[in-house]
């Protein structure tokens, strides 16, 4: 009788699971959304069935547990594929090595907390010693600057994060964008009040251009904005029409021959409107068709899309010509929500690049007050 309990929770996983190969948009009826966000935990319970199988010595039963947990990962291979265990046991010994150094300079660390602590007046102090040593000699052009920075052997280094109603820690971004020399900042659920915060600890003086999407109460949680270091050559309320947030970009020309546009995106979540999930999603697909029309320019989105590989509609963004910074690098699941838990966290928050554009680098990490994780990628052009 367990036997046959078991191969039937066996199943109803399977069923589970297959809802993932559904054709996009099929996924926009809940609660589809969120059972497919959660396929990739399904190998908990299949484990725990093998587990049972062994102890009763039910090879069968192993035999289709272990099956149901591979097909679970089936879509995860693509985190994996260049991961090093020894690239993130040297990364390990290193952070340990660190705190190690920290605990043994005792008061001296204690002096100098970590950086989302610091006082406003240092942040700034700390923002203006870094303009006087990127100081730019003053008989340059804007153009000139443009045309250092944005070269056709360019990298980015790009930021995303959903900032929780406006809720993040305005300081520690700041703190974030000055420590990692951030390029592009793109922040989705804003609100006015976090604007000024971060204008109060300094990222207009890191970053001197942006455009924000326009507030709406139809937003899902705030609207969106993106930040940039150059002078932009163009910058758009929404990119594209979709049924959420505006999506507000910034456009810099590249060389002579292509352009790169930067997007801050942001779809709607399921619970308040399945279709206008999916058709968010697919409908940023429209970037991708934009760069394509002139087979030169770049399109990158960065946000919030509340979606993961698991889900049909993103997939169907991915096939519209867009490349995934977590799958293309192979080098481990960057799952970003929620924050306040290592595990289970689930794949939400994404870096994605059309053709002309490769990513060289990808982590995530905690900003203080929001339920995401930061997202961090490096963008190389081709």
């Amino acid at each position: 009788m367990i036997v046959v309990v078991l191969s039937m929770v066996l199943l109803i996983l399977a069923a589970w699971i297959a809802l993932g190969a559904l054709p996009a948009g099929a996924d926009a009826h809940m609660p589809l959304p969120y059972m497919i966000a959660l396929i990739p935990l399904m190998w908990v319970p299949s484990l725990a069935i093998a587990v049972a199988a062994i102890v009763m010595r039910e090879w069968g039963l192993l035999c289709l547990a272990v099956a149901v947990a591979l097909s679970s990962q089936m879509r995860e291979v693509g985190y994996w594929s260049h991961w090093s265990p020894s690239r993130d046991l040297l990364g390990l010994f290193a952070r340990s090595g660190a705190s190690n150094g920290n605990a043994r300079n005792g008061a001296a660390a204690k002096e100098k907390p970590a950086h989302g602590q610091r006082s406003t007046e240092e942040l700034l102090a700390d923002i203006r010693e870094a303009r006087r040593e990127t100081e730019i000699n003053a008989s340059e052009t804007a153009s000139d600057v443009l045309a250092q920075r944005t070269s056709s052997s360019a990298s980015f280094t790009v930021m995303t994060l959903n900032c929780r109603y406006g809720r993040a820690n305005a300081k520690d971004i700041v703190a974030t964008v000055l420590s990692r020399n951030i390029t592009v900042l793109a922040l989705q659920e804003l609100t006015a009040d976090l604007v000024r915060e971060l204008d109060d600890n300094g990222l207009d003086m890191l970053m001197s251009y942006h455009q924000l999407g326009e507030d709406k109460e139809t937003d899902n949680g705030g609207f969106n904005g993106i930040w940039i270091r150059v002078d932009p050559k163009s910058a758009e309320r929404s990119a594209v029409p979709i049924p959420a947030a505006d999506v507000p970009s910034v456009t810099l020309q590249v060389d002579p021959m292509r352009d790169i546009t930067f997007a801050s995106a942001h779809p709607k979540s399921p619970m308040r409107g399945c279709r206008d999930w999916s058709a968010g999603i697919r409908g940023l697909g429209r970037l991708a068709d934009t760069a394509k029309r002139t087979d030169h320019d770049i399109a990158v989105i960065l946000g919030d899309l509340n979606s993961s590989p698991d889900h049909p509609s993103f997939r169907a963004l991915l096939r519209s010509g867009f490349t995934d910074a977590n799958l293309s690098l192979g080098e481990g699941r960057r799952a970003t929500f929620p924050s306040w838990i290592p595990w289970p966290r689930i794949v939400l928050d994404h870096a994605l690049a059309t053709k002309g554009a490769r990513f060289t680098g990808v982590e995530s990490f905690p900003i203080e007050g929001t339920d995401h994780l930061a997202l961090v990628a490096t963008v190389a052009l081709d």
